[in-house]
């Protein structure tokens, strides 16, 4: 369990973390010889059973919040120190704010210098104290009187922390690694050491991180968890991580970095909150506000842009979306705060309900009402509502990278869950049962439809079908609903285009007559059809309109367009595709050149020419240098 003291400057924080711990945080010279703490200061101490507990001492002065916040957004337990002789101060009364903003319900309050005080003076800080913790998140929290000059009240204090330490329940294996960068030095003979608390997930020596949002791949040399050298780190526990990496050095690593596992390395710079301003603020949350961000150890300048309406009133929440100056890492769940644009004071602060919000369409009531699912505690109800609200599916690898899933965990929740998966392995997509048979039916609909405006023309193709639907459907979940309507034998392909198997076209009666005549001049010449002029001639047709009827006929699939001035039947197209697949199959490297297929087919060298170049559009053969290799069998390509 991490501890953090909060309180206003000199109400006895370090002085009191030295009686319960033994350990003097005040690290820095310059605090030593002004007596007040800067930055953050670390102390360990032990349970009766052996385990750890960590304790970061924090900065009581205003100027110093922005280091305090860097310590407190990760941690299990407050401490609130005030001091009796002065009772509630203007720092007493941020860092308690901060406190509640951040939802934290474990902590006591330590009321100290006692031996400064009557017993009187000690009861009324008490009701000061009653009436400041009214309301906050700590209002049940009990109140120690003590000093650690003395040692009075500290045992009971002690035991009230060991307690609550041995009864702290930790998520410690859950989700992907990550650590908030607070600290960072060198260690002559080991190298670079950061520090930090371990917000999610565990840490082995030997394992290969990245530092984010830089993108900086790591490896653990070795891991001081709790103060204490380990070969593990888990979430709940202070860490120092001594990590080495070929581009790593210590002027790329800064407070508010993370190190985290590589699948948990997703950078953003536009968050969706839902943010509580304080009560004490004069005015409301307006859109754009500029402010500062705090997440994890980081601060970052943001604008805040308002979803809900058109601002938060004092002491009003309402969901925001955070666009950051600079990229940061976040996931569904973190706690944040923020201060207004001096940095001068916390203005609120809240939960990020999704670190991937968009660039566009961010209040639009789709997106809205994605957020209202995100905002669902479980992670099976959080899956079920966004599954039941995206009909065009929901994207797997986002929401379990978004919520900090490790595989197993993500794996485990997809069983569970009424859904159908889709797509490929490395990028699952997610459909309710219900959207599923939507999806299928709209797009048996939607060629039925086709057939019924284009009754002269075989059918679509796939991607020209999936944009004639009403929804933008991702092309993975398209194609297995094409699938699975070609598996119920309800569609039917024939090579590029998609049509219902009753569907026959059907030529004009002007077309259909001349094709009568057409058809024969076609298969006359075997494997070498006439030239349109020709075909023109001995039809004696106006050259234009053949060609038009040549075009209807391509469209209807009667005919392919091998070249400007030549048609082909789709049977003298697949005589001429077994040809090249005869003559791939003989050669020893599975390739054939023009040469040999003009010898093969007696069609002459500029036709042959002409073929193969149609073939490699249609995605059959494939040039290398002089030769040419088969892509794709000819039933896949020409039925």
């Amino acid at each position: 369990m991490i501890i953090a003291t909060a309180g206003h400057i000199d109400h006895g924080k370090t002085v009191l973390v030295r009686a319960l711990t033994g350990v003097d945080t005040d690290r820095l010279p310059e605090e030593k010889r002004r007596g007040v703490s800067i930055d953050l200061g670390f102390a360990y101490d032990t349970l009766p059973d052996g385990s750890p507990i960590g304790f970061v001492d924090v900065p009581g002065h205003e100027r110093f919040v922005r280091n305090m916040l860097a310590g407190v957004t990760g941690i299990d337990f407050a401490l609130l120190v005030v001091a009796a002789d002065d009772g509630p101060m203007p720092q007493t009364e941020e860092h308690l704010a901060i406190l509640d903003l951040l939802g934290l319900r474990q902590g006591c309050i330590a009321l100290t210098k006692i031996d400064r005080v009557a017993s009187d003076r000690i009861e009324d800080a008490k009701d000061e104290l009653a009436i400041l913790l009214d309301g906050t998140s700590l209002a049940d929290a009990p109140i120690f009187p003590v000093s650690g000059l003395t040692g009075d009240g500290i045992p009971e204090l002690k035991a009230h922390i060991e307690a609550a330490a041995a009864a702290h329940a930790e998520d410690r294996g859950k989700g992907q690694f990550r650590l908030a960068v607070d600290r960072c030095f060198t260690l002559s003979g080991a190298g670079l050491v950061v520090t930090g608390t371990a917000f999610s997930g565990a840490v082995t020596a030997g394992d290969r991180l990245v530092l984010s949002p830089r993108g900086v791949a790591v490896r653990v040399r070795a891991i001081h968890a709790q103060n204490r050298e380990s070969e593990t780190g888990h979430a709940g526990e202070r860490c120092a991580l001594n990590i080495t990496g070929s581009d790593l050095s210590r002027e790329v690593v800064h407070r508010g970095d993370w190190v985290l596992a590589a699948p948990a390395h997703a950078p953003t710079d536009r968050i969706d909150a839902r943010v509580r301003l304080l009560a004490s603020e004069k005015r409301p949350l307006r859109h754009w506000t500029p402010v500062h961000l705090h997440l994890g150890a980081s601060d970052i300048n943001a604008r805040v842009a308002v979803l809900d309406g058109t601002n938060i009133p004092a002491g009003g929440e309402g969901r925001v979306q955070l666009v950051l100056d600079r990229e940061t890492v976040a996931v569904h769940g973190d706690r944040l705060i923020i201060r207004d644009q001096s940095a001068q004071r916390t203005i609120g602060g809240g939960v990020v309900i999704d670190p991937f919000s968009p660039r566009r369409g961010r209040r639009r009531p789709e997106r809205l009402a994605f957020l209202d699912a995100m905002e669902r505690e479980a992670p099976a109800a959080r899956l079920a509502a966004l599954l039941e609200q995206s009909p065009t599916g929901v994207d797997l690898t986002r929401l379990s990278r978004a919520c900090n899933w490790t595989a197993e965990e993500a794996e485990a929740l997809w069983r569970q869950a009424d859904m159908v998966r889709l797509g490929k392995p490395d990028a699952p997509m997610g459909l309710s049962p219900g959207h599923w048979q939507q999806l299928v039916e709209a797009t048996y609909e939607a060629l039925r439809l086709w057939h019924d405006r284009w009754p002269d023309q075989p059918g679509p193709g796939e991607e020209r079908l999936r944009l004639s639907l009403k929804l933008r459907y991702p092309v993975d979940l398209f194609g297995a609903a094409v699938l699975d309507l070609i598996r119920q034998n309800r569609f039917a392909r024939d090579g590029s285009t998609l049509c219902l198997p009753s569907h026959r076209p059907a030529l004009a009666p002007e077309d259909a007559r001349l094709w009568e005549r057409l058809q024969p001049l076609l298969e006359a010449d075997d494997l070498r059809p006439p030239r349109v002029r020709e075909l023109a001639e001995e039809l004696d047709l106006d050259l234009r309109k053949l060609e038009a009827m040549l075009a209807r006929s391509v469209r209807m699939g009667l005919l392919y367009r091998v070249a400007d001035n030549r048609y082909y039947l789709p049977d003298t197209v697949r005589r001429l595709a077994i040809v090249a697949e005869r003559l791939a199959a003989e050669s020893e490297n599975a390739q054939f050149d023009a040469r040999a297929y003009r010898d093969a087919t007696d069609i002459g060298r500029n036709v042959a020419i002409q073929v193969l170049e149609f073939f490699d559009k249609q995605g059959f053969t494939r040039r290398l240098g002089d030769g040419r290799e088969i892509r794709k069998p000819s039933v896949e390509v020409f039925g």
